[in-house]
Formats: structure tokens, sequence, C-alpha cells
């Protein structure tokens, strides 16, 4: 532009010769405000036209730095205080990380002394609570004590033996005294004091094992023998079929239960003297009232006992063989097992899938190492049931095969009723001895490790150091050694810990 106008304007010199020779035209506003650059012609050979502008599009490096700036006849002065405020942005940049620095050391200082007082408090925490070696001493010494007493109340007090088990034990001995009494001086009256007690075990047990969840044992067969041994005597004393029938089930399958569900003569059970009353007191009572019963009395009171062992061989109420016997034990034999099956196991089979617990069930599980119950579980779930009842019913069977003998002959009868009475008897010493035994020799066992692990504990506070964390708690550590010297913990006591106690309640008092 600079040189647009030294062109245009001549020197003031020249002003005054070109007005007297020329006539200067007048230019208009528009043309003074963009005047258009005159076209050059090209110079050169290939005839290209020349700009006065310079051009840096061939990629001249000067061209990319002066880009960036405007014009030099449009910069203000906001650009040159852009360009020094840069340096202050990255100022404030650089102090607001030292501000988060700061912040972030101030924050782990404060966690850092936090820290410290936890751990500090916990220590303090610590030692107030852990007791020292004489304390430690005198909780073992009365924790002993007290164990010594409490296994002396268990072995010579009756807190474990309650009041039921007292009269059930004092009611157990009585019972074998009295019914010896009565089967060797009175045998007629025998079958009043079966039927009392008979009175009194039976809702007992229905009522306990109801509450317990056992009374599907309650339907079981021995039940349904004293059932029929009480219509026997009371409600049908002449019917020959109906004494034929309750004598081979009592003397058959009933009898044989003792040794096959482990009857036991234990006093002090009410449960097991309930047991063995339900199946060998049957078989009692028919041996007084068919052997000991004076005949004129047994004729009078129960005709139908006289008739069969009063009948000749062959004749039709002679029913003390062994064809009458199974055939008329059959009988009701079936009628109950029937009963059972459809009243029991197939309307009661989802209870019993539940784990309601049956004789099927008990017998099942208690024989299931032995041949035959191997040979039960080997079968489909469908046919066990089946099966059991057929080896059920061929066990009775068998069972009853020698009642003949036990009828017609008082003596085999007395012996036969004295291995059960001592079967039973052997069961209730294996009882006493095996359970009584293991039972005391378990609590000797676990108050030994108890106090095996209170000699350690004992052991490990005498002989590890008392933590001190500050230097400046020793005085206080010194104090708790005194108020625990002061309750009369001895370096005797010390030693004593260490060695095994031998005169049991004597040594701690």
């Amino acid at each position: 532009m600079t040189s647009d106008k030294q062109a245009k304007e001549p020197d003031a010199g020249s002003d005054h010769e070109a007005d007297a020779d020329l006539d200067v035209p007048t230019l208009s506003a528009d043309d003074a405000v963009s005047p258009e650059s005159p076209i050059l012609e090209a110079t050169d050979p290939g005839g290209r036209r020349l700009s006065r502008n310079p051009s840096y599009s061939e990629g001249s490096s000067h061209n990319d730095d002066w880009n960036s700036l405007p014009p030099l006849d449009r910069l203000t002065i906001f650009d040159f205080l852009d360009n020094l405020a840069l340096p202050q942005q990255l100022e404030k940049l650089q102090k607001g990380i030292t501000a988060q620095k700061e912040k972030v050391k101030r924050s782990r200082d404060a966690f850092k002394s936090t820290t410290q007082q936890a751990r500090d408090r916990m220590v303090e925490e610590w030692r107030r609570r852990v007791p020292s070696a004489d304390e430690q001493l005198e909780r073992y010494k009365k924790r002993m004590r007290r164990r010594v007493d409490k296994l002396g109340q268990q072995w010579s007090d009756t807190k474990v033996i309650g009041i039921r088990d007292k009269i059930s034990f004092i009611c157990g001995v009585m019972n074998i005294f009295i019914s010896g009494y009565l089967i060797g001086a009175f045998p007629q009256y025998f079958h009043l004091w079966y039927t009392a007690q008979l009175v009194y075990f039976l809702p007992l047990r229905f009522w306990t094992y109801h509450r317990q969840g056992y009374h599907y044992f309650v339907a079981d067969l021995c039940y349904f023998v004293n059932v029929l041994l009480t219509l026997s005597m009371w409600a049908f004393p002449s019917s020959k079929r109906l004494f034929t029938a309750t004598y081979g089930l009592a003397f058959g399958n009933n009898a044989a239960s003792i040794v096959m569900w482990r009857n036991s003569l234990v006093f002090h059970s009410l449960d097991k003297v309930t047991s063995l009353f339900i199946h060998i007191m049957p078989c009692v009572t028919l041996h007084c009232l068919v052997h000991l019963m004076p005949l004129e009395q047994q004729e009078q009171r129960f005709p139908a006992i006289w008739t069969i062992k009063n009948s000749v061989p062959g004749s039709p109420t002679a029913y003390a063989n062994v064809a009458s016997m199974l055939a008329w034990s059959t009988f009701p034999y079936a009628v109950w097992q029937l009963s059972y099956f459809f009243l029991i196991t197939v309307r009661r089979r989802d209870k019993i899938a539940a784990g309601r617990p049956t004789s099927f069930t008990w017998l099942r599980r208690s024989y299931s190492n032995t041949w035959i119950g191997k040979l039960v579980l080997s079968l489909p779930d469908s046919l066990q049931e089946p099966t059991y009842m057929m080896i059920q019913y061929s066990y009775a069977v068998l069972t009853m095969l020698p009642c003949p003998l036990w009828f017609n002959n008082q003596h085999a009868s007395s012996a036969f009723l004295l291995v059960l009475f001592a079967w039973s008897v052997y069961n209730g010493s294996t009882y006493y001895i095996d359970v009584f035994g293991k039972r005391f020799q378990k609590e000797l066992e676990a108050m030994k490790a108890e106090v095996s692990k209170w000699q350690s504990a004992s052991d490990l506070a005498v002989q590890s150091p008392t933590l001190s964390p500050r230097p400046d708690d020793a005085p206080a550590q010194t104090s708790n050694r005194k108020d625990a010297h002061s309750t009369g913990a001895t370096p005797q006591d010390k030693e004593d810990v260490v060695r095994r106690p031998t005169s049991g309640k004597q040594y701690f008092d």
C-alpha cells in the first residue's frame, strides 16, 4: 500500500507542474476506498501471470508460524495480553497441584495419627482385659473345684436320676418281688395282678410314645396279644379257640421278641420295664392259669383252659396240638397283620416316609447287616414290606411249634420262662455296665481334657512375659502384680498347677 501511494502521489515539487499541464481526473469515493491493482502481463516466456503478493503455499515453513498470528494491521493489545496470560495459567495450575499435595499430606498425617491412637487404645484395652498369671491361677482353681464338685454330685447325688426314675426303680424291684410271691403263694390271683398292671402300663405307654412320635409301635403284635389275653380272661373265658390262639401267640412270637427286640430288665427305666412287662407277663400269667391254678377254681373260673387240658387226644376239644394252635393262631394273626398293613403302612405312608418310625423301619435298620436284612433290602421298595410280612409270619410259625410242649409240661414251661427272664436280666446287666460305665468314662475323659487344657493355659500364662507397649506403663504393671499377690496366690500355687492333682476335692480345699 505504501508503494501504491508513492506511485500514485507524485512529489510535492512536481504537483504544480502536473496541474499546469494535465487535467487530473477526480476519483469517486468507492474507487478511493478499494482501488484495484493493475493486472500485469507475464514477462516470462511461458506466459505465466505473476502476482505482486508473495505466496508461501508451496510449503514454506514460515507460513505455519505466521498463520496463527493476525496481520500486523489487525494486531491489538489483547493479543499481547493473551500471550502474557499463558504463564499465569501455568502458575495457577502449579498452585492447584501444590495445594492438593498439601491436602493429601495432611490427610495422611491425620490417618496416621488416628491409626496410632487406635493401636494405643487397643493395647491399653488388651492390657486391661488380659488377666495376670495369678488371676488365671485363681480362675483355674475355681473351675477345677466346680468340676470336682459336679462330678461328685453326679456320682453320689441324685440329680441325674430324677423322681420318675426313682419311682420306676422302686416299682420294678417291687414288681419282681410281688410277682414272685404271688406265683409261689397265690397263683390263682396272679391274673388280677397282671390286669392291674396292664391298666396302668398300656395307657402310660401310649401317652409317652405318642408324645415322642413312636405311637405306631403301639399297633405291634405284642400289644395285640395283651388285648387278646384280656378278652380271653374277662370277656370270653369259655372260648377254647380264643384261648388257643392267645396261648400260641403269647408263648410264640411274643416271647421270642424278648430276644429279637433286646428287652432288658433295667429297673430305673420306666420304658424298658414296660417293654419287658408287655412281652413276658402274658406268658407268666398263662403259666399260672394253666399249671399253677387249682383245678376246682380253674374249672369254675376258666372252663376253656380246664376243658382243653383234660381233653382226650383226638377229641374235638383237644386243641393242645401243633396243628390246632397253628390254625387258630393264624386267624387272629392274619386279622392283625392285614389291619396293620392297611391302617398303618398304607394310610400313613407319607408320615412313615417323612421319618415316623415303625417296627418294620426299626428292624430294617437294626438288621441291615445280617443276611436276612440284606435279602430284604436287595428287593425293590414295593416288595420289601410284603417280604417282611411273610418273613414275620414264618418266624411266628416257627416260634409256635413248641407251644404244645409248654402247654402240656409244667417243667418245660417253667424252664422256658426262666430262660426268658435270664435273657432279659443279661440284657439289663449289659445296659448297666456298658451304658453307665461308658457314660462315667466319658465324663472322666472330658474332665481330664479340661484339666490338661487349663494346665497348658496356666503354664503359658506363667512363662510368657507381660507385654508392655510403652515403657511408662511399668508402674501400672507393678501395681497389678501387687494386687494379684494380695488375693492369696503364691509361687507354690503356680508350681501346683503344673503337677496333676492327686487328692480330688481335698487338693482344692
